[in-house]
């Protein structure tokens, strides 16, 4: 009963803060954003996000079912060999090879709605990477996320394993309407 007291009241200070702190628009900077895996089963969690700090759109629409496609190449610094699948999905995206708005700039490119970028350091399943804005002025419109490396990693390796092209997630998630007992966290990461 203690850790189920303990998650309402979290639960309900962290309602408290988004009510006063989070503005109408979307996510502010420090904050985090849900997504849960709906398809493959065994990753059937609730990951949590970052938005990017000064690029990038909001997520005004929430959506119950739709791709995560892992992008072919995985970094997504050119012209990708999988872009039909990405149009009107999501996309996820290695670290590396080049800016986190160059990334988001080649999904939106190829009709992305939005990028989960991952961490390249597939150890990494507690620091959550600050995207900014490179030095090159341009913009993008769609949402860009950080995903923790482990995350990433896990949601590709259960994607490889059933040989499937995409996962099904549900973006954003409300994490203060799930009861706690129904909080599927991934096993590996302490929230």
């Amino acid at each position: 009963a203690g850790r189920g007291a303990a998650m309402l009241l979290w639960l309900w200070l962290w309602l408290c803060v988004c009510c006063c702190c989070c503005p109408a628009r979307g996510l502010r900077i420090h904050e985090y954003l849900y997504f849960q895996v709906l398809s493959p089963g065994d990753i059937r969690y609730i990951f949590t996000a970052t938005p990017a700090k000064d690029f990038g759109g909001v997520f005004n629409t929430r959506y119950d079912q739709i791709h995560l496609v892992p992008a072919d190449p995985p970094e997504a610094c050119g012209e990708l060999n999988n872009g039909v699948f990405i149009q009107d999905q999501i996309a996820l995206v290695e670290r590396g090879g080049c800016s986190f708005l160059s990334k988001t700039r080649v999904i939106q490119e190829h009709g992305g709605l939005a990028v989960i970028i991952a961490d390249n350091a597939y150890d990494n399943d507690s620091f959550y990477i600050e995207m900014i804005q490179d030095s090159s002025r341009r913009t993008a419109d769609i949402p860009a996320l950080f995903l923790l490396g482990r995350d990433g990693y896990m949601i590709r390796r259960s994607l490889e394993q059933h040989g499937l092209p995409w996962a099904v997630i549900s973006i954003p998630v409300n994490v203060t309407s799930i009861p706690t007992y129904e909080m599927m966290q991934p096993p590996w990461t302490f929230w």
